[in-house]
This record gives structure tokens, C-alpha cells and sequence, in this order.
């Protein structure tokens, strides 16, 4: 069965940087556009970056611009973040469709929790 598994996040100070990783175990990401989402506590889930699957464009939101870069290889999407402020906190999913412009992706997974505090 196709399940995305995100890994990566954890406890950074502001100003420091993490890597998250997005896979789905015994499957190829080839065909797949793959987002990235950010709920914040007591906020609704947002979608902070993109990459599709043809020519791998990517996409982000203004907020994460300038610090958060996407990536991706045959089985594995990445998305480095850098400068990260407390307001970066969060749960972090990753999800995958056919395009990064369709208004739902279809697969998603568990989250990984990211912490940005002093």
C-alpha cells in the first residue's frame, strides 16, 4: 500500500536548520508532484512548498521563500530549512498527487514534528 513516511524534524534553536525527508517505502515517488504542509498549533494546515514530477519545478509560499529549499530523487523528496524561526513550528506533512496546482493530494502522511525554540 502507498504510505508516505516523513522523517527529519526535531528540537532547533532560531536561526538553525533541518532537513525533512518524505519517502514511501517499497514505492518510487516518479509519479507524484509532492507538497509540504505546516500546521501550526492551533492553526490550519498550510502548504508551504511544492515540486512537481515532470521538470521538477517548485513552488513556495512567501513566508518560507529565501529559506526553505525543495528536492527530490526517484524514491525520496526532501525539503531543507534554514533560517528557522519560532513561528516554523509545527507538524510537517508531506502529501503526493499528480500536480502541485490540483486543490487536494490524495496520499499523505503521519507528520513530523518540528520544534524552533531558544
Amino acid at each position: 500500500q502507498f504510505q508516505l513516511v516523513e522523517s527529519g524534524g526535531g528540537f532547533v534553536q532560531p536561526g538553525g536548520s533541518l532537513r525533512l525527508s518524505c519517502a514511501a517505502p517499497g514505492y518510487t515517488l516518479d509519479y507524484y508532484a509532492i507538497g509540504w504542509f505546516h500546521q501550526a498549533p492551533g492553526k490550519e494546515r498550510e502548504r508551504v512548498s511544492c515540486i512537481s514530477n515532470r521538470d521538477f519545478t517548485t513552488y513556495y509560499e512567501d513566508s518560507v521563500k529565501g529559506r526553505f529549499t525543495m528536492s527530490r530523487d526517484v524514491d525520496t523528496a526532501y525539503l531543507y530549512m534554514n533560517s528557522l524561526k519560532p513561528d516554523d513550528a509545527g507538524v510537517y506533512y508531506c502529501a503526493a498527487d499528480s500536480s502541485c496546482s490540483g486543490p487536494q493530494f490524495r496520499y499523505w502522511g503521519q507528520g513530523t514534528q518540528v520544534t524552533v525554540s531558544a
